[in-house]
């Protein structure tokens, strides 16, 4: 007979699962609002969901293979982290891809910035579920002067340019 989530993971784990996601929308907030502000076209509610569900792929990988273990189905599972990863980084570089939009008669690109800042909110969200709490929180914060700072640069180097 199959068992039920809580004999793999115990309500206290599951809920604690829950508040490392939550933890990790938290910070794909942070990125998202100066998406937004900046008026661009993935924002804060993009980016949390990227963060958030990023974190919790990363887990649901750990108990659908704990699940079968416990049912004696091992062979029917084949368990490899890096596999995972690779997968959220593929949903999100999807999801980067629609926010890059290029123009119909320039040769211009626009929504690179946000398809990276994206994919940095997957890498945020996949540091948050291991634990790496002090890292997911620097990357957040690297994450927001790049494109604060940098931004300012950027325009200097055009106005630069155009003289």
């Amino acid at each position: 007979m199959m068992e039920t989530i809580t004999e793999v993971a115990p309500i206290k784990e599951q809920l604690l699962l829950l508040l490392k996601v939550l933890g990790a929308m938290g910070l794909g907030g942070v990125i998202g609002f100066e998406r937004e502000v900046s008026d661009r076209p993935a924002g804060l509610r993009t980016h949390m969901l990227v963060a958030g569900a990023s974190a919790f792929l990363i887990h649901l990988g750990e108990y659908v293979v704990e699940f079968y273990a416990r049912e004696g189905l091992n062979d029917l599972v084949e368990a490899d982290p890096f596999r995972t990863v690779g997968a959220v980084v593929t949903g999100i570089a999807f999801l980067g891809a629609g926010t890059i939009v290029q123009k119909e008669h320039k040769m211009t690109v626009h929504g690179l910035t946000t398809a990276a800042s994206l994919l940095f909110c997957g890498t945020i969200g996949i540091a948050s579920a291991v634990n790496l709490w002090v890292v997911a929180v620097a990357l957040t914060v690297f994450t927001i002067l790049v494109l604060r700072s940098l931004h300012r640069v950027e325009r200097w180097i055009a106005a630069k340019s155009e003289n």
